[in-house]
């Protein structure tokens, strides 16, 4: 039987004990290739009621970004000496790119961290949208802001596994598209350990 999506499903899934992921989960040989210190990254997995059920908001990044440009992905980023933790980050980055006030933002909890290719650790911060909000994309940094049903993201069986060459070197990654928004990566990584937990 299909669990049902709602906010107590999500809370109880955060209760479940987990360890944390990474990029190199699929590609153990890589993690000897990259070094550098990471740099902290609090990310919003922020979640709007809908009529049909809870739908997940996800940005497209600007094309212009040094850092995944035109990839999908959590509204967030680096954790800057102003914030008090990874939780501030998300907020107030979630504030700049999407325009959600973060006094309309119940944080439900945190998932466990996710390293990336990039030398980020990110901290995956799971919100309730309570308040209605008229998303505003950040121009610099956000090219497009849309939805997707928690149900599909939620679900194992909408995920695959894909591969590209980066450096010279077969990486495979995690997928689970949506229309014609193709979410991968460190953001369909963490969604995919978050359908696990509420499988569970």
């Amino acid at each position: 039987m299909e669990t049902p999506i709602d906010r107590t499903t999500l809370e109880a899934a955060l209760h479940i004990s987990g360890a944390p992921s990474s990029d190199f989960d699929l590609n153990p040989d890589f993690s000897d290739a990259v070094t550098g210190d990471l740099r902290a990254a609090g990310v919003l997995i922020p979640i709007m009621d809908h009529p049909n059920g809870p739908r997940l908001v996800l940005t497209k990044r600007s094309s212009a970004l040094k850092h995944h440009p035109g990839q999908i992905a959590f509204p967030g980023g680096r954790v800057d000496p102003t914030d008090t933790d990874p939780i501030d980050a998300a907020l107030r980055e979630a504030e700049e790119e999407i325009g959600l006030p973060r006094q309309s933002v119940d944080v439900i909890g945190t998932l466990p961290t996710h390293e990336t290719v990039t030398r980020f650790q990110m901290y995956p911060v799971l919100g309730w949208i309570r308040d209605d909000f008229t998303p505003i994309a950040e121009p610099g940094e956000v090219s497009e802001i849309f939805t997707v049903p928690m149900s599909h993201v939620l679900n194992p069986d909408n995920f695959n596994v894909q591969s590209r060459l980066w450096r010279g070197q077969k990486r495979s990654f995690f997928t689970v598209p949506y229309g014609p928004y193709y979410i991968w990566g460190a953001t369909a990584r963490i969604l995919r350990g978050l359908a696990d937990r509420v499988q569970l």
